[in-house]
């Protein structure tokens, strides 16, 4: 049986740093961020319409790792996290968000605790606006009842130790 932990939270906390080094410390698959290279073939002038066909890509990129059984499968962020980002463009989001039931066993919600940093696809910088988009990625995760945890720490190496614990913790499986 598959173990899906997803990386949550805003953008510029270290979701895609982690996702690989997780990964590879659970021997598990990894679904990398499929809004991310979307977004550098064509831009962060999104629509609703694009923001559910990414959704779909990474669904159907989460399927296609899952037919390979991996004991561990780890998703640099899911659907529900570009529902987020619905809710972060537009103050609204296309119904096929509220429709997903594809969650993971276990969200890890990345803390604000790190500097934000430009890289020509991330939009909300400021203060304020990092704080609501982790208000939104925290109360999806609550409104829809999921098993989470935060994650904090100032350097890649203090957030995979929590992020590890964390996973302990959920008792999803011993940590080796």
């Amino acid at each position: 049986m598959t173990r899906t932990v997803c990386l949550h939270g805003p953008e510029s906390t270290g979701k895609s740093t982690l996702a690989p080094l997780l990964a590879a410390r659970l021997g598990g698959a990894l679904v990398d961020e499929y809004g991310r290279a979307w977004c550098e073939t064509w831009g962060t002038d999104l629509t609703m319409g694009q923001l559910v066909a990414i959704a779909e890509g990474h669904l159907a990129a989460t399927h296609t790792a899952l037919r390979s059984k991996p004991e561990w499968l780890i998703l640099d962020t899911d659907p529900l996290m570009t529902a987020v980002w619905a809710d972060m463009l537009f103050g609204i989001r296309d119904p096929w968000f509220d429709a997903f039931t594809e969650t993971a066993d276990l969200y890890l919600l990345f803390d604000i605790d790190l500097p934000w940093i430009a890289d020509g696809t991330r939009l909300f910088g400021g203060h304020a606006a990092r704080r609501r988009f982790f208000d939104l990625s925290k109360a999806e995760l609550e409104r829809r009842g999921l098993d989470w945890a935060l994650i904090g720490g100032k350097t890649p190496d203090a957030r995979l130790a929590n992020a590890l614990a964390a996973i302990e913790s959920a008792d999803l499986s011993p940590v080796a």
